[in-house]
């Protein structure tokens, strides 16, 4: 199993799993798939490891699901033995503890919010309707080959414009300084649509030409950005069919930007 596969089942143990504990002589619960030591690993949280690696390409299989119950079992007695080793109340416990509940809290309340506003299929043939509207009398797609620089701040931003101003190039540069996972290629993200990033990427984009950078930084609500256009082609717009999938993770992940942005306006931030 990869280390993020064992790191989901820790917070699976530490979410769902101690559902409850019986003694070695009592049948296990409905709902239990094993009970080491009296506490249960439930078969919710089984089937959730199993999902973890079935999205990593792996079969479902007999030996599958054995494996991914062994490993919990495993986690689970570490976990005890750390307990009684008193590991659990350490510094370091408590913060990894609080940050794994942190991060599945904003999971949770993020899946809950999209289950509540879904994007219907009407929502994704009228932004479809909407693009192809947008194409032109040519009726071609435009889309940009784009790399990006994420920092934290403004002033990192304009630390790393005034680099490349320099003479640095955009990838070396990247590479130093960029927070994305994409700095190791130099910042690279691909071909994408204009319609496809969010709108204050969007508005600088289609104002570049080949080779050009964003000339400011652009704020987002993860940070501050720059762009480069490293190149620009034309192609025949997808039909329906073939958009809906995109189209649909798009209008997504705009509801998810607005709703984060909600939550920031009203939020007291403070930034060291």
């Amino acid at each position: 199993m990869k280390s993020h596969a064992i790191r989901f089942f820790l917070s699976a143990l530490l979410v769902i799993s101690f559902v409850g504990s019986s003694s070695a002589q009592d049948a296990l619960p409905i709902n239990a798939a094993a009970s080491v030591n009296g506490v249960i690993i439930s078969n919710d949280a089984v089937e959730q490891g199993i999902q973890v690696a079935l999205s990593q390409g792996q079969k479902d299989s007999p030996e599958l699901r054995k494996a991914v119950l062994g490993k919990m079992i495993e986690i689970s007695l570490l976990s005890q033995q750390a307990e009684k080793d008193g590991l659990a109340n350490s510094d370091r416990a408590n913060s990894q503890l609080a940050l794994i509940r942190q991060n599945y809290l904003a999971d949770l309340e993020l899946s809950t919010y999209m289950s509540r506003n879904p994007v219907s299929d009407t929502d994704v043939q009228a932004e479809y309707n909407r693009e192809i509207a947008t194409l032109g009398s040519q009726g071609m797609i435009v889309e940009y080959k784009v790399s990006d620089i994420a920092v934290a701040t403004e002033a990192d931003a304009q630390a790393a414009l005034a680099r490349i101003k320099k003479g640095e190039s955009f990838d070396k540069v990247a590479k130093s300084v960029s927070l994305a996972p994409n700095k190791v290629q130099g910042g690279a993200v691909g071909w994408v649509q204009a319609g496809q990033t969010l709108p204050q990427i969007a508005t600088v984009l289609i104002g570049l030409s080949k080779g050009q950078i964003s000339p400011a930084p652009i704020q987002m609500p993860q940070g501050w950005y720059l762009i480069k256009l490293e190149d620009k082609k034309f192609s025949k717009p997808p039909t329906y069919e073939q958009a809906k999938a995109a189209i649909r993770n798009g209008l997504m992940q705009k509801k998810q930007f607005e709703f984060l942005s909600q939550l920031r306006q009203g939020a007291n931030i403070v930034v060291r």
